[in-house]
């Protein structure tokens, strides 16, 4: 089977000395068409991958933010389904990837062989799923691999040393490296042992690894960048769309953080 977009976006960093820089923004917020002006702003300023969150009523992974934004979207009537006509009509213009964000529920009730069908049709190139175990994700990761689509795990501070290398060899597209307990949000500073966390990951990882959770700022970029292959932002993303500030330059401090690391 061939590469998909993701894998191939990460193979093409990978030759040019590059790192992925990764969006997160939540599904249909603060509506379908203001998503899109964002991804596409997104993509010109320089993101690599977007991540797209599907609402849902419990998101136990994320802070008030992402909940919020989850929240008004879920009043404005967004589903699932909603969100893949969106990416099936985004991809007739764009070969950003695009990985969603999903926690089990939407995916279970859809049916796992109708949202691989629909997924691969629209154009999506991953899936990440929260509050699914590698253990319990047999079933779901081979029917999205008979369509070409990845499952990519995560791994927290908390999963012991052994399990790591576990999860990572399970993990289709990249790995997810979170880089605190708790759940995501800005933060001012991250935790010191998040970086050697980092390191070990990339040490052990068949996939490229990615970092996230409460990366928000240039200097924290810098800081995980020479050492994975990616980076992740979300929340930051999501508070400037509720405050109505400009994100194109936000966007654009945090590539060329990535951009003037050294691996």
């Amino acid at each position: 089977m061939s590469r998909n977009r993701l894998e191939e976006r990460f193979d093409s960093l990978k030759r040019d000395a590059r790192k992925a820089l990764i969006a997160y923004v939540t599904g249909g917020y603060p509506s379908l068409k203001e998503m899109d002006r964002t991804v596409r702003v997104l993509e010109k300023a320089g993101v690599d991958v977007v991540e797209i969150g599907v609402p849902f009523s419990d998101p136990i992974a994320d802070g008030p933010t992402i909940q919020f934004a989850s929240q008004k979207a879920l009043e404005n009537g967004i589903t699932l389904k909603a969100i893949l006509k969106w990416v099936a009509t985004f991809r007739r213009s764009s070969r950003l990837p695009v990985v969603l964000m999903s926690y089990l529920n939407p995916i279970h009730r859809m049916g796992y062989r109708a949202f691989a069908e629909q997924a691969s049709a629209a154009g999506v190139d991953g899936l990440i799923v929260p509050d699914l175990i590698p253990e319990e994700a047999g079933p779901l990761q081979e029917v999205l691999a008979g369509h070409g689509l990845n499952v990519i795990f995560l791994v927290a501070p908390t999963t012991v040393p052994e399990r790591r290398k576990w999860v990572a060899r399970r993990s289709g597209g990249f790995l997810y490296a979170v880089s605190l307990t708790g759940v995501t949000g800005v933060r001012q500073g991250l935790p010191k042992e998040a970086l050697s966390f980092v390191k070990g990951l990339k040490k052990i990882s068949p996939v490229p690894v990615a970092v996230g959770f409460g990366i928000s700022k240039p200097d924290q970029v810098r800081l995980f960048a020479p050492h994975v292959d990616g980076v992740i932002f979300g929340s930051a993303l999501v508070e400037k769309l509720k405050n109505h500030h400009p994100i194109y330059p936000f966007v654009k401090s945090l590539r060329s953080a990535l951009d003037g690391s050294k691996s």
